[in-house]
């Protein structure tokens, strides 16, 4: 059974990839703009990074998308 941890893990990387991509943005761009490493939005991407509020909040303001719909399983992004 998955983690509440790991369910929200895997709803945020799905965002952040579908929303990225419907933007047609690179990894670079939005970590460029987040002001993050390209890494790291891999890592977020994959599931494996575990991102502060903040460098959410500054990935929601790049991808023009309310924090909330990019932690909650929708197809508003």
């Amino acid at each position: 059974m998955e983690s509440q941890l790991e369910h929200i893990k895997s709803t945020l990387a799905h965002s952040i990839t579908k929303r990225r991509k419907a933007l047609g943005i690179s990894q670079e761009r939005l970590a460029l703009d987040a002001d993050v490493d390209r890494t790291y939005v891999s890592q977020l991407e994959r599931k494996i990074a575990n991102p502060s509020l903040s460098t959410l909040c500054r990935i929601s303001e790049v991808l023009q998308c309310d924090l909330l719909v990019l932690l909650s399983k929708t197809d508003d992004l």
